[in-house]
């Protein structure tokens, strides 16, 4: 079993920044107290298109984004809790990425294509931990922590 499940269908990203991403997320459960032995997530990698339809969807916005997180763990109203599992495995969901846009975006902010698929993979996961920015509290605390894990990896803009 590995922390991180790669489902790159269409050959969309090497596997040199691959294994980076999986470094990185390595580093940002080790921040976070996630323990990797027991938990696991998937990380896509999917075209603008595909991105869109994603979107469109899931989310009711039929317009491309850069990453989107379905997280497992999120609570929902009216459902039951199961006592006993805490120390079971843990599935916390799955981050899709767009290349196109990731590749957009690194030219746009001048830096490297894995300083900002790093960052999205980064900002996905922290969503999947339950970590928001609805407002200008939560958004300091994750983009705090982002850019924490970010400088740690050694992934600088």
């Amino acid at each position: 079993m590995t922390f991180v499940d790669i489902i790159d269908d269409n050959n969309l990203v090497d596997d040199n920044t691959k294994n980076m991403l999986i470094e990185l997320l390595e580093c940002a459960a080790k921040y976070e107290n996630i323990d990797t032995n027991i938990t696991e997530m998937s990380l896509s990698f999917v075209s603008k298109e595909e991105i869109q339809e994603i979107n469109r969807d899931y989310r009711g916005k039929d317009i491309p984004t850069d990453v989107i997180s379905f997280a497992l763990n999120d609570e929902v109203e009216d459902e039951i809790n199961i006592i006993g599992l805490e120390d079971e495995f843990n599935s916390l969901g799955d981050i899709i990425i767009c290349v196109d846009i990731a590749h957009e975006q690194a030219q746009e902010y001048n830096h490297s294509f894995d300083r900002e698929i790093g960052f999205l993979a980064v900002h996905g996961f922290l969503h999947l931990l339950g970590y928001d920015h609805m407002n200008d509290k939560d958004e300091k605390e994750m983009f705090g922590k982002q850019e924490a894990i970010l400088e740690k990896f050694g992934l600088r803009r």
